[in-house]
C-alpha cells in the first residue's frame, strides 16, 4: 500500500485502519497476534505515527488491544467472546428495531426493502464463490442490520451496533471460509423479518432479529 503526498493523515489513519480491519475480519491477522509498527509499515505503508493512529482507532472498536509495556495485539476471539458479542449485539439491535418500528415510516421501510434486496443478490453470488464475494456479502450484511436501526433516531446506538458488528465479523466469516452457513435458512429468516417490520409486527420482527444474529454465529460456539 503506496500513498502519495496528496493524501492527508486522516486519509492515511482510515485506509491502514480498514486494511487492518479487513485483514483481522478474514483471519489474515490471527487473534492475540502482536503488532509490531515495523513490519505493518513493511505489510501497509504509512508512517509510524500513522499505524500507531490506527491501531488505537481499531482498539477503541475492540478489535485491537492496547498495552502500554507491551503495544499492540489482535484482540482475542474465544468462545467466551463470542458469546459476549452475541449477547451484546442483540441487546442493541433490538432496542435499535423497536425504537424504529415505533419512529419509522414509509421511507424508513424501503430503505430496509432495499437493503434486503442488496443482501439478497450478494448471498447469491457468495453461494457461487464464496471467497471471491465474502466482502461484498458481508459489507451488504453489515447494511442491513444498520438499515434496521436507520430510524431510531440514535447515532450512539448505530455506531455501537456497527462496533460490535465489526468485533463479530471475524466469527461470520470464519464461518463463511469454513462453509457452516445455511444461507437458505437465512435468507427465509431475512424475509420474514422484513415482510415482519411491514406488518408493524415487533414481537415476530425481534424474533427473526434474534435468529439472524445467531444464524451468522451461534454454530461457531459448537465448533470451538
Amino acid at each position: 500500500m503506496i500513498f502519495s503526498n496528496n493524501f492527508d493523515n486522516a486519509t492515511v489513519v482510515g485506509l491502514i485502519a480498514s486494511a487492518i480491519r479487513r485483514d483481522i475480519s478474514f483471519g489474515e491477522l490471527s487473534p492475540d497476534t502482536r503488532l509490531k509498527i515495523e513490519e505493518l509499515r513493511i505489510r501497509y505503508g504509512g508512517s509510524s505515527h500513522s499505524l500507531r493512529e490506527a491501531l488505537t482507532l481499531l482498539s477503541s472498536q475492540g478489535l485491537v488491544e492496547a498495552n502500554a509495556q507491551r503495544g499492540f495485539r489482535v484482540s482475542s476471539a474465544t468462545e467466551e467472546d463470542l458469546k459476549d458479542i452475541i449477547q451484546f449485539r442483540w441487546e442493541i439491535e433490538k432496542l435499535g428495531l423497536e425504537w424504529s418500528l415505533k419512529n419509522g415510516d414509509v421511507k424508513w421501510q424501503g430503505k430496509v426493502i432495499a437493503a434486503s434486496h442488496v443482501l439478497s443478490k450478494a448471498q447469491e453470488r457468495v453461494i457461487v464463490s464464496p471467497i471471491d464475494a465474502a466482502l461484498e456479502w458481508d459489507e451488504a450484511n453489515r447494511a442491513f442490520h444498520i438499515s434496521l436501526m436507520g430510524a431510531s433516531d440514535s447515532p450512539r446506538l448505530i455506531t455501537t451496533q456497527a462496533q460490535l458488528y465489526d468485533q463479530s465479523r471475524r466469527f461470520i466469516l470464519r464461518a463463511l471460509r469454513e462453509n457452516q452457513l445455511n444461507f437458505l435458512s437465512i435468507a427465509e429468516n431475512q424475509s420474514h423479518l422484513v415482510q415482519a417490520i411491514l406488518n408493524g409486527d415487533q414481537e415476530a420482527a425481534l424474533t427473526c432479529l434474534r435468529l439472524d444474529i445467531e444464524g451468522n454465529l451461534a454454530h461457531v460456539i459448537k465448533d470451538n
